[in-house]
């Protein structure tokens, strides 16, 4: 059993709490500190509660210092600090570090410094750290001697398998993809100031509203080849979970829109199977709500202009897609470290 920590206790952090005792990640993994700088109650009762994924699935409550999840207590602390925290004395075997606070190798460095042994990073990072790991594409490039591992976003997490499909079915010359995405906690829910985007000083809930993406860079770290012929954007909408990638591929192969629907629901039961998803009814975001899987093609929404353009619309709950896949990467780290 593998004892972890989370830092970090928001959207991303409580999901992948959930995750672990919804999706039976709990058989291997016991969570058994939290850091968080809100105060335990307020920490019991958005665990309890989740205006996006419902009622959390097992008894929350606070016991002490700590808080009790069915029949497990966690150790919860409240510090900015790394260096404040005895990591050593907890034992954990991983921190899955989910504050978003994190992207370079000296940032992390510091909880290893003060005694956690190996850090997994629920947001993209810099070329400095160990490896960036992307569930079901790349995940054997994890070794025993890592000790920080980003596990990418959950935009990249989408569309890395998608092109990597795309670019085995016809080959890909070039191509853009438009992020469509929920809003976000770095959004006022009204006009108010931000410390670096304008935009970002505008109400989530009234506006579309263009924002920057790393995407460009999390395709030229994991597909190297096909870096430099990708371009991304990306858009907040006024929704509070699930996202979609609107992806135009220009191919090296003549294909047609039944062979890329064909290819990509083959996909989703053999290679990506539980990753990959396929689709042809006709959805809204809402329907991927709490879904686990990274992406879901829908294939009423593909089309295929003069043979060699194709146009696809990938849907993934940004939230519980990646909360999964990180656990996942955790899980198959761990794995590997006990053997």
């Amino acid at each position: 059993m593998m004892r972890v920590a989370i830092n970090g206790y928001g959207r991303i952090g409580r999901s992948v709490l959930r995750a672990l005792y919804e999706n039976g990640y709990r058989k291997h993994i016991q969570v058994v500190a939290i850091n968080e700088l809100s105060d335990l109650d307020t920490i019991s009762y958005l665990t309890r509660y989740d205006s996006t994924h419902g009622r959390f699935p097992l008894p929350v409550s606070c016991e002490g210092d700590a808080l009790k999840v069915g029949d497990d207590l966690i150790q919860c602390f409240s510090e900015p600090e790394p260096e404040n925290i005895d990591w050593k004395q907890l034992d954990i075997d991983m921190l899955l570090e989910c504050s978003g606070s994190f992207s370079s190798r000296e940032d992390a460095q510091m909880y290893i410094s003060a005694g956690v042994r190996r850090m997994l990073l629920s947001q993209p990072a810099e070329s400095d750290v160990d490896a960036t790991i992307v569930y079901g594409f790349n995940e054997s490039e994890i070794n025993t001697s890592h000790t920080i591992v980003s596990a990418a976003s959950c935009t990249t997490n989408c569309i890395i398998p998608v092109l990597e499909g795309i670019d085995h079915l016809a080959g890909i010359e070039h191509g853009t993809t438009q992020t469509i995405h929920s809003a976000m906690n770095d959004q006022p829910v009204i006009d108010a100031y931000h410390k670096n985007d304008l935009r970002l000083t505008r109400s989530s809930m009234s506006s579309i509203i263009p924002v920057d993406t790393g995407l460009s860079k999390g395709i030229q770290r994991l597909i190297p080849k096909l870096g430099p012929k990708i371009a991304c954007n990306a858009l907040r909408v006024p929704t509070i979970n699930v996202s979609a990638i609107d992806l135009v591929i220009r191919t090296k192969e003549r294909v047609t829109k039944e062979q890329v629907n064909a290819y990509f629901e083959s996909l989703s039961s053999s290679k990506y199977k539980n990753i990959l998803g396929f689709t042809q009814e006709p959805h809204a975001s809402v329907d991927f709500n709490h879904d686990a899987r990274s992406v879901i093609v829908d294939g009423t929404q593909t089309q295929v202009v003069d043979g060699y353009l194709i146009k696809l619309l990938c849907w993934f709950d940004n939230e519980w897609g990646f909360a999964n896949r990180m656990l996942d990467v955790a899980t198959y780290w761990g794995q590997k470290i006990s053997k």
